[in-house]
């Protein structure tokens, strides 16, 4: 099942880079493999995933410890500070940090590992209380420059969550606002490259709009089944 959901997938992943003069190798998908066993994961790899996607920092340790660097990791959910010592031993991308604070922990674990860590800013770009990020442009740029400080971390993109709305107005707005902060923010000497936003709802949206990652869990593996215990795994 999981092979042919990925052809599928890919199948309009590239049909829509073709409609708006996209080339698909300019994107990377993030299978976003939260809830699902380590099974589904290697199958997913077996079939041409080399990219995934996890919330929690224990989870993602405890399929890390199975499946080790077969494939690269990515911590796409909230980070707290007392988490981030898995994080940054998994992943190869932390895509939520979203103040000095945080930034500062990975450094910190990054430089005990002899690691260079790959980070992406989370900005909220969406009207939504439940959604978090950082909002303020001003505090943006702050954290964006403090990473030059450090030398275990490097800023490679931002990360946003669209709306949970059927108004693709609303849903291309969020994109589009992450699309000019990057080049706002590459207007400082920076070189960020990558922009995280696009999921299984949104996706084609936000590869119109410039997403270089894809993070897509239901549209590969189906539906969650969330009464599982994550730690069987």
């Amino acid at each position: 099942m999981i092979a042919e959901n990925l052809a599928r997938l890919r199948e309009r992943i590239e049909r829509k880079c073709k409609e708006v003069g996209r080339n698909p190798e300019e994107i990377r998908l993030i299978a976003v493999s939260k809830y699902f066993g380590t099974d589904a994961i290697l199958e997913a790899n077996k079939a041409g995933v080399k990219d995934f996607g996890e919330n929690r920092a224990q989870e993602l340790m405890l399929k890390f410890e199975k499946i080790g660097n077969q494939v690269i990791w990515h911590f796409i959910g909230t980070l707290q500070k007392n988490k981030v010592k898995y994080a940054v031993k998994a992943a190869e991308y932390i895509h939520s940090v979203d103040s000095i604070e945080l930034l500062e922990e990975i450094n910190k674990r990054a430089s005990s590992l002899n690691k260079v860590q790959k980070i992406l800013l989370e900005v909220k770009t969406s009207y939504e209380e439940t959604k978090s990020g950082l909002t303020n442009e001003e505090e943006i740029f702050r954290i964006a420059e403090e990473t030059k400080k450090y030398q275990n971390v490097n800023l490679v993109g931002l990360m946003t969550i669209a709306p949970l709305t059927d108004d693709e107005n609303l849903i291309r707005k969020s994109f589009r606002d992450l699309r000019l902060l990057r080049d706002k923010l590459n207007k400082s000497e920076l070189n960020i490259t990558e922009l995280s936003m696009g999921m299984t709802s949104d996706f084609e949206i936000a590869i119109e709009e410039g997403s270089t990652m894809l993070r897509i869990g239901s549209a590969i593996f189906g539906e969650r089944d969330y009464s599982k215990d994550w730690r069987q795994v």
